[in-house]
């Protein structure tokens, strides 16, 4: 009976017809006012039938219209002449089923089993579209996302048919070109399954309110927003071998006014928020959307020289982390490498004791506005970092607007396998996001600087069929400034410090450039206020001048005080013993102020002092570097000073 019901309307249709026409007979016999009646409301019901079907298929609105007309009709005659009267009752017997089936069949029909395979499914969009002869499998619905399966023609038609159609296709359904996409099946060259997401879920500003796992590890997901479904916009920085997922460098890519700022705060305050990871940060912007977090970092520059020092600390940093790493049998960096090494299976000592060494948190180093560092030290100076960092736990992350050839080389791109794509030009897409997923339907060249936040998110560990969808990124307002700041303060007290093996290399790199993560209270003497009671009466006094008395009278005029100091002879000119000792010296300054990068254009100063030229101290600086008081760098003519401890 569960299965007859759907079948059921039709008869009991012909059924009433026949009852009516009964009692309608007892009624109106012999009525020629009611055989006026009845045929016009026949010619109005057949009529109206016809009307009302006009925005069904052709097929239905015909055999609509044809069951009223012939159920009328005989209604009429049955009324008038009576049921039982000439062929009446024949035409009943006759026609009634044949009507009643002819539903019944087109129902059967209607639920084809072989539909699943695209058999009998409706084919207008497709004819419209210029893919008739395809097949549209039965699709599964989603809250806000329809998926459904396409079997192209064989031999006809390939899968690129239908990426080339997908802008049709979203017109024809009145969707915006970015709410269509395609997955073809990596085993066929001619199926695939056809994403739609009928409503825009993101066209609502949603602001950052916190992190969304504060002391949680850089191994969870970084969730820094939401795909058009509503689920959450996810990442990986670190791999996992159990999830034969890869570590991964990040590139934040977009154009003015895209929204990259808020993206790069959304990533960078998750990042801040987990407890086994450090942060070393290039911003040319001298902090100026960075700065509430400033604090939370481990190594922060503002670029130029302090920017080519870190990158030569990275350098310096990758094979001393490998190592170690290799030491204590981690093939990758997990978490457990972070943790003190209480473990026999980790351990760097030969007799497999447990060796107690300090753990190895996890290192990201976030180059901002790169291509301002890009052009001062060349745009393959992220290539060693971002083709061997991966396997020493460190994830490099470069933000810039227009990831081209000729901001950074070839090398560099292919080796940063992950992409936040924000709205850029049309004509720079091919720079931001791989091929396929253009041909998949991503098409951030629509949204320019109009829509800032939308992006498209590539990473390994997301599903391959999320990457043609576009997200999100959640909004930092002026009522973001305080959470950030006590965010700071948390990763401060509560983050993770650099580990010796990391910390020594920066150090033997940078000097006391390199201080990392200070805790609130510990900051260095040379950085505390002056106490008001080692002021002599209140006062700011230089300590060499505390002994003078402000009251004393001034001393008599001596000879020789009114000889002119200008126009005169200069002097003699240094000995070339004590110009390489004023050279010296010169380095030993460079090295306290921090300036461990140093070339010919930053003694201009001194030459002009001491009377020398640019070539002598090019002279000079090879000398010092056979000496080992400096170490050339992948820049021409540009030297890193190593630390008079450590110098050889």
């Amino acid at each position: 009976m569960h299965r007859a019901k759907p079948h059921l309307p039709p008869w009991l249709g012909v059924g009433g017809v026949g009852l009516a026409g009964a009692l309608g007979s007892l009624k109106w016999a012999d009525s020629a006012a009611a055989g006026v009646g009845l045929t016009l409301a026949s010619v109005a019901l057949t009529g109206a039938t016809w009307w009302a079907g006009r925005s069904t298929s052709q097929q239905r609105r015909l055999h609509s219209a044809i069951t009223v007309a012939s159920g009328s009709a005989w209604l009429t005659a049955s009324c008038l002449a009576g049921p039982t009267t000439g062929p009446l009752p024949d035409l009943y017997l006759m026609g009634g089923p044949v009507v009643a089936l002819s539903w019944n069949i087109r129902m059967v029909m209607r639920r084809n089993p072989e539909a699943a395979t695209g058999e009998g499914s409706d084919k207008g969009l497709l004819e419209k579209v210029g893919l008739a002869r395809a097949q549209i499998g039965t699709a599964k619905v989603e809250p806000n996302r329809v998926t459904a399966p396409i079997a192209l023609e064989a031999g006809e038609q390939t899968n690129d048919d239908v990426t080339k159609s997908l802008s049709r296709i979203a017109s024809a359904l009145d969707l915006p070109t970015t709410a269509v996409r395609y997955m073809p099946d990596p085993s066929s060259a001619r199926r695939g399954d056809l994403i739609i997401v009928p409503e825009d879920m993101l066209a609502e500003v949603v602001e950052w309110e916190g992190p969304s796992l504060l002391g949680g590890s850089i191994a969870d997901p970084l969730v820094i927003g939401r795909y058009d479904d509503g689920s959450p916009l996810q990442l990986w920085l670190p791999g996992d071998p159990e999830a034969n997922r890869n570590s991964t460098h990040l590139l934040i890519a977009g154009g003015t006014g895209s929204g990259k700022g808020d993206t790069a705060l959304n990533l960078l305050t998750e990042i801040l928020s987990r407890r086994d990871v450090i942060v070393w940060l290039s911003d040319p912007k001298a902090f100026q959307d960075f700065r509430p977090l400033r604090p939370g970092l481990d190594w922060g520059e503002e670029g130029g020289t302090g920017t080519e020092v870190m990158v030569e600390a990275l350098k310096a940093a990758i094979p001393a982390r490998t190592r170690w790493l290799g030491d204590h049998g981690y093939r990758q960096w997990v978490p457990e490498a972070a943790q003190v090494q209480n473990s026999s299976k980790h351990t760097c000592r030969k007799d497999g004791t447990a060796c107690g060494c300090p753990g190895m948190p996890f290192l990201v180093a976030w180059m901002e506005e790169a291509a301002n560092t890009l052009r001062a030290l060349g745009d393959d100076a992220f290539t060693g970092i971002a083709q061997e960092a991966r396997s020493a736990g460190i994830a490099l992350v470069v933000s810039l607007q227009r990831p081209s050839y000729d901001q950074m080389s070839t090398s560099t791109r292919a080796s940063l396998p992950s992409v936040v794509a924000l709205g850029c030009d049309p004509r720079d897409e091919g720079f931001s996001l791989p091929e396929a997923v253009l041909d998949a339907g991503a098409h951030p060249g629509a949204w320019g600087n109009r829509r800032p936040g939308y992006c498209y998110l590539v990473s390994p560990g997301i599903p391959e069929d999320r990457y043609p969808s576009p997200g999100r990124t959640k909004a930092f307002t002026h009522r973001a400034v305080s959470p950030m700041e006590v965010l700071a303060l948390w990763a401060q007290r509560n983050g993770a410090t650099a580990d010796p093996v990391t910390a020594k290399a920066a150090r033997g790199v940078a000097g006391q450039l390199y201080t990392g993560r200070v805790a609130p209270g510990d900051e260095p003497a040379a950085q505390a206020a002056v106490e008001e009671d080692d002021m002599p009466d209140g006062m700011l006094v230089d300590p060499e001048d505390a002994h003078l008395d402000p009251e004393a009278d001034l001393p008599e005029p001596e000879p020789g005080d009114d000889a002119p100091m200008f126009g005169q002879d200069t002097g003699h000119k240094p000995s070339p013993k004590e110009a390489r000792r004023l050279f010296a010296q010169a380095l030993e300054q460079f090295e306290s102020e921090g300036r461990m990068i140093v070339g010919p254009k930053d003694f201009t100063d001194w030459c002009d002092e001491h009377g020398y030229s640019r070539p002598w101290v090019s002279e000079r600086l090879k000398e010092a570097a056979l000496e080992g008081r400096l170490e050339a760098t992948s820049q021409t003519g540009r030297w890193r000073i190593v630390p008079a401890l450590t110098a050889a």
